[in-house]
Formats: C-alpha cells, structure tokens, sequence
C-alpha cells in the first residue's frame, strides 16, 4: 500500500504517519518525489485498512500496490529515479558511457584504457578486479591488488569506477574501494549478497541474470530496496538462448518494458550480449535507441593479450566511434520517458 501526503506535509506529519504504521506491525518506507512525500507500507499480510490512515493529518489518498515488487514499482513512485555517482548521473535524460577492461590487469594496462575512454567521452571506468569465470583455471581477477589499481586510475583521470562484487566475504572490501558495485549475472539471485548490497552505502548496478524472467530481474532489485538501497542501476546484458550467433541474445524489449514497470534507470551492457566485437557497435546503438539510460562497453587498447573476453571488447578507435554515433542518436531520441 501507498499513502500519499499532501503537498508541503510537514515532517512532524510524515513522522506521525510512519509511526501509526509501526505500531501495527508494518514496515513504513518514506519516499521523496518530486514536490510531495509518499510513504509506502511493507509486510502487510493481505489488504489494509486505508481509513485508519486518510484521517491522519497531511495524508492526501491511500493507493493500494498491486505488483509483487513494491519499493521497485512505478506504483510506489511514479516518477523516474536519478541515481548519482559524482556529477554522473542515471535516470536524468543524459546518457553516460561506462567504459573499460573486462579485467584489471596492470596498471599500465588500466590507465592506458582509462586515459583512451575519457578522450573518447566516457563517465565513467569499470574494470573487474574480483572475476567470476566458467572454468577454475581462467584468469580470476587480482584481488585487492585490482581495487587499488582502479583506486589509482580515478585518482589519475578523475573516472569514478564500477566493480563487481562476488560474495559476502569481499564485500566490505570493494564497497571501501569503489564507487558502484556491480552484481553479475550469476549472483543476480544470491539473496545473502543481495541483501548485503542493501546495507551498502554505494550505488548498485545489477545485472540481468542469464535466464531470468523480469519479475526475477525486478523482484532481486526489491531485495536490495527493502534493506534500505534505492540507489539501483538495473543492466539488461543479455539473456541465454538457443542462437549461436552471439554469446547470448539482447533483449531490447526489456528495457521499454521495465522502464514502464520501474522508476529505476536501465542501462545496458552490449558487450556481453555480443560477445563478440563486430556487433557491440550496432547493439549500442539500438540500446540508446530504445531509451536505455547509460552503456556499459568493453574496450581494450591489446584485446588480442586480454586475460579475458578480448573478442568482445572493442579496440580504442572502435570505441571513439561509437561514441559519436550514440551520440548522434541521444541527440534525437532524447531519454524515452515513461
């Protein structure tokens, strides 16, 4: 359920609400808007009584919540939400490019692509410093050697960065270091890890699982939500199907699609739905196209020495390009609203 105060409720008002809530055993989650608060109820257990709450003073109306996933829905809160990370920001009509090596692995190698990505316009720099791979004997990342390193590109260029976490144990440790955390398709439904990046106090970029359906996708956002984190990138990377095209297949409906089921920004990954190089161009393109609120692209400057995914990451020039060409097309289609 959503109440919904007043324009110009005082906080007293607000706090009443919220505290009238409680005491009958539901959780009460304030949520700013635009020029007016909404408070939504949590852990009800079937309907609930709207009358014991319009007669509270500042309340305007008393909305019930249909969607499975409450926090996360345009029902709770209509308007789009801006997530920032420095002066980048997600949801707000603009456009930024997160840009980088699949993994960190010198800091040669990462500076070198870092300098390569700002020239070209990135916001943004990603690098995996910890790397959940298929085999036990591919490259796992460097540790908190990688975190460091990316700790000393943003010092160097100014990027702010985007890692990925893997389990509860390195949690802390990348939280410290970074300055969004992603969770990858695999982890999508660890429910302990995504609990944990609910009591973080950094922006989450969460990525599509492989096979997951939106209500998944929609309902692991709620996880992170419901432990107090609104600040949450959703990522369509792809999903798993029978083609053998490309590694996996991008599923551009999804971001229209949850963009009008969710108040969150949607980005999207190409990389990764490709998997290889000669189609991320045409796939970012058609991503900016559909409205997707930001990118996230592979580069490396020696893609053919990666310690991996080198065949999807695009060389240097290759993403200067596709700087340009997205461009042109944001300029046309703006942000899709919703």
């Amino acid at each position: 359920m959503l109440i919904v105060m007043k324009k110009g409720a005082t906080e007293e008002s607000i706090q009443n609400v919220v505290e009238a809530a409680e005491k009958r055993g539901y959780t009460a989650r304030p949520i700013p808007g635009g020029d007016r608060v909404s408070i939504g109820i949590l852990y009800n257990k079937g309907s609930v009584d709207a009358g014991r709450f319009m007669g509270l003073e500042g309340v305007k109306e008393v909305i019930p919540v249909t969607k499975p996933y409450k926090l996360v829905s345009r029902e709770f809160k209509n308007e789009n939400s801006v997530i920032k990370v420095g002066n980048v920001c997600f949801g707000n009509g603009s456009m930024p490019i997160i840009a980088g090596p699949c993994a960190v692995e010198s800091q040669e190698q990462a500076i070198t692509i870092a300098k390569a990505v700002k020239k070209a316009g990135a916001a943004m720099f990603r690098g995996g410093a910890f790397k959940p791979r298929t085999s036990p004997y591919d490259f796992q990342g460097l540790g908190k050697k990688g975190l460091e390193i990316l700790a000393n590109v943003r010092e160097e260029t100014g990027l702010p960065f985007a890692t990925e976490v893997m389990d509860i144990e390195s949690f802390d440790l990348v939280e410290e270091y970074s300055d969004v955390i992603q969770i990858g398709t695999r982890n999508m439904q660890n429910f302990s890890l995504l609990k944990r990046a609910g009591r973080a106090k950094k922006p989450i970029i969460l990525k599509r699982g492989m096979s997951a359906m939106l209500q998944e996708w929609l309902m692991a956002a709620e996880y992170i939500m419901e432990e107090g984190n609104s600040q949450v990138i959703l990522c369509e990377r792809g999903i798993r199907t029978f083609v053998r095209h490309s590694r996996n297949t991008l599923d551009l409906s999804a971001v229209t699609e949850v963009k009008k089921e969710s108040h969150l920004p949607v980005i999207v990954d190409p990389s990764h739905a490709a998997g290889v190089r000669d189609q991320v161009i045409p796939l970012a393109c058609a991503s900016v196209a559909v409205g997707s609120d930001g990118l996230m692209v592979e580069v490396h400057h020696k893609p053919e020495e990666a310690m991996s995914d080198g065949a999807q990451s695009l060389y240097p020039e290759q993403f200067e390009k596709l700087m340009q060409m997205v461009n042109k097309i944001h300029s046309i289609t703006g942000c899709a609203s919703f």
